[in-house]
């Protein structure tokens, strides 16, 4: 990402110009921006501000400002709110699936950005309908107490590459609803779609509740000062570990509260009493959801000896069905990797691994950033596109004979984030799904959010939990109220 860029080539139907920083409900311009490239083209999609830390310095008094307020808001008004905020992003779905679409590379069909924009419709509705009712603890002659949630204050969101708007949303509609008040740092690879966003959601939100700021990491790392800023109560960030690691480090002097969702390196295990034609779809789609670029994608499959060669094939030849292309295509269900970064890792690691096996699909680079599916068969635990993860659209699958064995591989990792049990058994699939080390779990499927349901990982995979009520809490504090004998 070269700032100013004037070689970068405009892409076609893009609307190129310099975004603003959003802060206080209005837009700020930057002294300086950086290029947003078009993953599939290497065309520039805009211009991203390059927040200063005085930038950041506004940003966050905005939103304590706001906060003095907006935490006294009735729960019936912060219900309002998130309502607003659906129906905003429903008007602006198309718009911002097709920003999303030329940034990050996803197509608009398939689950791309379309899927995500109705994803973030989907969240603020569902999250409109969470509470947090007083609880009473005790209420007799001794004496009354109460527990209370209090939102905990501003909260810092930094966000990934890989599903920009939606893990945007999943960050600051909790927040909201609580009455706390947010500042959002995307993805220098992402910005400009939750720029937009968030630029579109201060039409219907009070002034300073929801800000943005925005800056490349390596010129400057708005990210990082986040994490040290003492007007930050709390950080919450989805990404790699390594990051996730640092910023647990940064912000202990200030004891900020934090949630963190990282690294997953998935698994699946297949039983042997699948029909392999029947699992297909869900294996590629569970494996290759936004090309790989998922953090609870499947990214290892251990399948039963018995059943091994047939849903190799049948995997295999789903995959062939998928269309690869242009993100704008209306045709197009998967795209390019987002980034050079990360189509280097899948790389270098699908090179390490595909002469340790045996190359089922793809296996080597198209033109640009784009990478065909790739499933490699017949490897072993060792092998890098196993033992780390890949993040990209390569699937290693490893045969067992004993489901014990697939087990013991499967949970020999440092993180924890999903994980899957593919059978017809489905009491079997259970017990084995409660012997995986990982935060969820599915049965024939793999990945599979959604709102009302905890989301978050074991082990080096994170701390705390997203979505419904579990998800809300993350956002306050508890204070108990000791109210005496009535």
């Amino acid at each position: 990402m070269a700032e100013n860029n004037a070689q970068a080539v405009a892409a076609p139907e893009a609307e190129i110009r310099d975004y603003p920083m959003i802060i206080g409900g209005q837009p700020v311009a930057a002294e300086r921006y950086f290029d947003v490239v078009n993953p599939a083209t290497g065309g520039l999609v805009g211009r991203a501000p390059m927040a200063s830390g005085r930038d950041l310095d506004g940003a966050v008094a905005a939103a304590n400002a706001a906060f003095e307020s907006w935490s006294k808001t009735s729960d019936e008004a912060r219900a309002e709110a998130c309502l607003a905020i659906a129906k905003k992003v429903e008007e602006n779905a198309e718009e911002t699936a097709r920003l999303i679409s030329m940034e990050q590379g996803k197509p608009l069909n398939g689950i791309g950005s379309r899927f995500e924009m109705g994803g973030v419709q989907g969240w603020a509705a569902y999250t409109s309908s969470l509470s947090m009712p007083i609880k009473v603890l005790q209420d007799d002659a001794q004496g009354r107490v109460e527990l209370h949630r209090k939102p905990v204050g501003v909260v810092g969101s930094i966000t990934p590459w890989n599903w920009p708007v939606l893990i945007a949303a999943w960050h600051f509609l909790p927040a909201v609803r609580a009455g706390c008040t947010v500042v959002v740092k995307p993805s220098p690879f992402t910005p400009l779609s939750t720029i937009r966003l968030i630029e579109l959601l201060n039409e219907v939100l009070p002034a300073g509740v929801l800000n943005v700021v925005s800056s490349d990491d390596v010129t400057t790392n708005i990210g990082a000062a986040m994490s040290q800023h003492d007007g930050i109560r709390k950080i919450v960030f989805t990404g790699s570990c390594a990051t996730g690691s640092k910023i647990m480090q940064s912000v202990a002097p200030s004891m900020k509260r934090l949630t963190l969702e990282m690294g997953g390196n998935d698994a699946g295990i297949v039983l042997p009493d699948v029909d392999p034609a029947a699992i297909a779809e869900g294996l590629f789609w569970g494996a290759f959801i936004n090309n790989g670029q998922t953090c609870a994608a499947l990214k290892r499959l251990y399948v039963h000896a018995d059943v091994y060669d047939d849903v190799c094939n049948a995997l295999v030849d789903f995959a062939k069905t998928i269309p690869l292309g242009d993100p704008l295509d209306e045709n197009s269900i998967l795209g390019p990797i987002s980034n050079q970064m990360q189509f280097d890792k899948v790389k270098a690691l699908v090179d390490a691994s595909k002469h340790q096996g045996r190359v089922l699909l793809g296996g080597a680079p198209g033109e640009g950033l784009f990478y065909p599916p790739t499933i490699i068969a017949d490897l072993d635990n060792s092998a890098p596109l196993v033992a780390e993860e890949q993040f990209g659209p390569a699937l290693p699958i490893i045969k067992f004979e004993d489901v014990e064995e697939a087990i013991a591989m499967a949970n020999d990792v440092e993180v924890g984030l999903g994980g899957s049990v593919w059978t017809t058994d489905t009491a079997k699939g259970q017990e084995i799904a409660s012997r995986l080390e990982c935060g969820s779990v599915w049965l024939n499927s793999h990945g599979m959010i959604q709102p009302n349901a905890p989301f978050g990982g074991l082990k080096k995979s994170g701390l705390g939990v997203e979505f419904g009520e579990e998800g809300l809490m993350e956002y306050t504090d508890i204070q108990t109220q000791f109210l005496g004998p009535r």
